[in-house]
């Protein structure tokens, strides 16, 4: 192999690894926006605590809503509910492995809101009040998940099957 040929195999080279750098470095430098989850990735806890906490209740929405994982409430789909009353008291949202559901205390007793099932299961059974105790279920292929609500004082507390 002659000089030239070194020098040209050599120029091809860095002119390759100055390319990949330069397109590394655009792609680092717009990132998050091309590859990124948009609000961020959050862990199971976080999505624990965003759903346990109470939501506050809408003045304006005659749309039932569950939150995201934004933290932002959205129509959650396969769900039904009516619009919270007047009368609405302490809401609360619930996690299990089967899926989601949100139930509230008011003057009837407790009744849910709305609910929606985990990728893979669907919802079974739905006994959604008001009353003095409400269900839900989810059915996977392999177990079923009951949420059970009841109303202790003014707040909904998921309660375990007599």
């Amino acid at each position: 192999m002659g000089r030239r040929s070194i020098l040209v195999a050599t120029g091809w080279v860095a002119t390759a690894a100055i390319a990949t750098l330069i397109g590394l470095g655009a792609i680092r430098l717009v990132g998050e926006s091309l590859t990124g989850t948009p609000g961020g990735v959050r862990s199971e806890a976080e999505i624990e605590r965003a759903l346990a906490a109470p939501e506050p209740t809408p003045t304006t929405s005659t749309a039932s809503a569950v939150p995201d994982t934004t933290g932002t409430a959205s129509a959650a789909p396969g769900t039904t509910g009516s619009a919270p009353s007047a009368s609405s008291g302490a809401r609360r949202g619930f996690a299990t492995d089967g899926g989601t559901a949100v139930a509230e205390c008011g003057v009837g007793g407790v009744r849910l809101v709305s609910w929606a099932p985990a990728q893979g299961y669907r919802v079974r059974d739905v006994d959604r009040g008001p009353d003095d105790d409400v269900e839900v279920t989810f059915q996977g292929a392999a177990r079923a998940y009951e949420l059970k609500v009841r109303c202790i004082g003014s707040e909904p507390v998921a309660v375990p099957d007599d």
